[in-house]
């Protein structure tokens, strides 16, 4: 552990944190503070509009905090976004890519490495086969050579995990990552972030759907208005009946 990480007693700490979209009267989140420890499996929930995507945004620094501290792995995320966002996986809810796009898969998850590297600096050994493990663990070496375009949904969501997954991120951030994916493949994927979070990855994932979580104790952090209003742990059998009786739904 160097010593920026060490000045931080989780691996995502917010301590309260104001956020507002550019030009909007109100911050989206509001005086929030939470502290997330390397290796957790959280899952947010909430209804529309809580600000859970916004959350996700804080943490990587896409969004300006207007009042309050952010850090990630010890480093400020205000004054080091950049350097945050290289070692965070961020996917994004409902990306859906042209069908003309040239770009073949092994290209997209290759792009992960290019995030990390910079412009000008040509892909070493590592870089390929980081993008080839995160292929393989996606289930994708078939799908290498196709262009992205021409993949269902479901195929196009594989692939941007495995994008982010090649950065070989300390945290995955996930906004909806099971919104075009079938029963059998979101507990593949399911599975696939349960194996990283067991190798001390941390995964932050806003969801909806709760009928393919990993088994076992999860963290469930629930949102309304921009704060949080539930953050507990439980078995991942109790957390669709615990996300809607907050969200009024039972």
């Amino acid at each position: 552990m160097n010593e920026k990480e060490a000045e931080c007693p989780g691996q995502i700490e917010l301590s309260g944190v104001y956020t507002a979209y550019m030009g909007a009267e109100y911050p989206v989140i509001r005086d929030l503070s939470l502290s997330i420890k390397k290796g957790e499996f959280v899952i947010v929930g909430g209804p529309n509009g809580a600000g859970k995507t916004t959350l996700l945004e804080t943490m990587n620094g896409m969004l300006p905090i207007t009042y309050g501290s952010a850090k990630a792995f010890g480093i400020d995320v205000v004054k080091n976004p950049v350097e945050v966002r290289k070692k965070m996986g961020y996917v994004v809810q409902s990306f859906a890519f042209d069908p003309l796009t040239p770009f073949t898969v092994e290209n997209v998850v290759m792009m992960g490495r290019y995030g990390i590297l910079g412009c000008f600096k040509k892909p070493a050994e590592e870089d390929y086969s980081l993008s080839e493990s995160a292929m393989k663990m996606l289930g994708l070496e078939d799908l290498a050579q196709k262009t992205i375009g021409t993949l269902s949904g479901g195929q196009q969501q594989k692939v941007l995990i495995a994008q982010n997954l090649a950065k070989n991120p300390g945290v995955m951030l996930l906004d909806e990552p099971f919104s075009n994916l079938d029963i059998c493949t979101r507990e593949f994927v399911s599975g696939v972030l349960e194996k990283i979070s067991k190798e001390g990855c941390t995964v932050v994932m806003v969801s909806h759907a709760f009928d393919a979580l990993p088994g076992g104790d999860l963290r469930i952090i629930s949102m309304d208005g921009g704060s949080i209003t539930l953050d507990e742990h439980c078995d991942s059998s109790e957390v669709e009946d615990k996300m809607r009786k907050m969200s009024g739904l039972t």
